[in-house]
Order: structure tokens, then sequence, then C-alpha cells
């Protein structure tokens, strides 16, 4: 498999010939090349939605209208899309698991919120989640936007996952030592790929925490469009 960080939140995961754009946000992401986005998107099969918030979905709709794609998400918010942008879409709920091409995906719980802009301000946008993924041997834990829950161990109990994309930048969502503290608590991970930092000076910026807060793991400093081959 690959993982490919494309800025922020949003990854593209090759397993074989099925290719997910994870919360793909590309125009307007600080951390993304903008001349680049045709070599982010080419041959994508799916999109995998966690929430609602613009810098995970504000892209979503029009990715998948003009790549044809379709939409995996929350299913307040995909049956939203179909009736009223006619998407193809596959809409579950937290605990539910859904096969693409083989690859199982399991929705779990997170803590945050799910919103997106309404003419009278924030309208709900379904749930926030996070995914177990998995895949080729490798189960991949991708935390979305959340805090650290006590929940996270049942995962662990449930999935054993071995690869974490863990949300670390702080502010909107836990920082380093939270992800840490997470990992190193409720899972066993052998490999953890931060992400939702050096977006905008308001996050964290480097990785060192976690990685001097995780010995023995191997902590991956993503580079976008660079792919970690597991």
């Amino acid at each position: 498999m690959k993982i490919i960080w494309l800025g922020h939140s949003s990854f593209r995961l090759e397993f074989g010939d099925t290719v997910l754009l994870l919360d793909p946000w590309l125009d307007g992401n600080p951390s993304f090349p903008e001349d680049r986005k045709d070599e982010a998107l080419d041959g994508a099969t799916h999109i995998l939605l966690t929430h609602g918030h613009f810098d995970h979905a504000s892209e979503v709709v029009d990715l998948a209208k003009s790549r044809k794609l379709p939409v995996i998400g929350q299913f307040d918010l995909m049956g939203h899309w179909e009736d009223s942008e006619g998407l193809e879409v596959t809409g579950f709920n937290k605990g539910g698991t859904v096969d693409v091409n083989g690859i199982k995906i399991t929705m779990v719980h997170a803590t945050h919120s799910s919103t997106m802009p309404g003419p009278h301000g924030p309208v709900s946008a379904g749930s926030e989640a996070g995914y177990m993924i998995a895949a080729e041997g490798h189960v991949i834990y991708v935390s979305g936007d959340t805090d650290v829950m006590a929940d996270m161990g049942v995962f662990h109990a449930l999935h054993k996952p071995d690869i974490g994309i863990l949300c670390a930048g702080g502010h909107f969502t836990m920082d380093m030592h939270r992800a840490a503290y997470a990992a190193k608590t409720f899972f066993d991970f052998k490999t953890v790929i931060p992400c939702h930092y050096k977006t905008f000076p308001l996050l964290e910026q480097s990785e060192d925490t976690l990685k001097s807060e995780l010995p023995g793991v191997d902590v991956i400093e993503p580079e976008v469009l660079t792919a970690i081959e597991i």
C-alpha cells in the first residue's frame, strides 16, 4: 500500500487499483502545491470523508461530480448529497463496515464537531467520525479530527491497528503530546503518521514531541505527494 499526504488532513491511500481520497482539500490548502492537483487526483476511485468542516469536505461535491467518484461517509450527510447533488454515495454509521473492493472500512467514533455553512449560520453535517481500514494485511486507524478518548481502547481491542494516521496539530484537535498519549496508552502502533498540523501558524509545526514520546514507534514526518510505502 501507499499512503500519500496531500497536506493538512488530506491523503491519497493506494491499495492496488483502489485509490481512496481521504478528506481531499486541495484548493486553498496552504500545504498543497496548486500545480500538482492532477497528480494527486489521477486514478482516484473513491472519496472517504470524516466530517463536514471546510478543510475536509469543501471540494468533495465538485470532485465527485467532475471525476465521477463515489463518496463514502456518514449516513446523514451522504443521504443529503445523494438527494440534493445526485452523488453516488455509500452512507453508513459508527460500528458499521463497508467493503470496497476487498478493503474493509469500519466507521468509529471521534469527538469533534461537524458543520457546514448555511444561509443563517452553520448547519449540522451529520456526525464526525474516524475509520479503521483493513487491507493488505494491515489495519490503518484514521483518527479524523478528535481529542483523546477512552473509546480508543475499544478500537484497539477490536481492530488492532498497526498504522495510525493521527490528527496532532492542537487547537482544533489533540496536539502532539495528546496524540502520543493516545498512541501509547490505547494502541500498539508500528507506524504513526501525524496530520492536521503545519497548515496554519495556529497549529503545531513539528512532530518532534510525537517522536520523542513514542520511542520504538516509526513516527514518519509526511511530505506532500511523497509516497509512504508499507
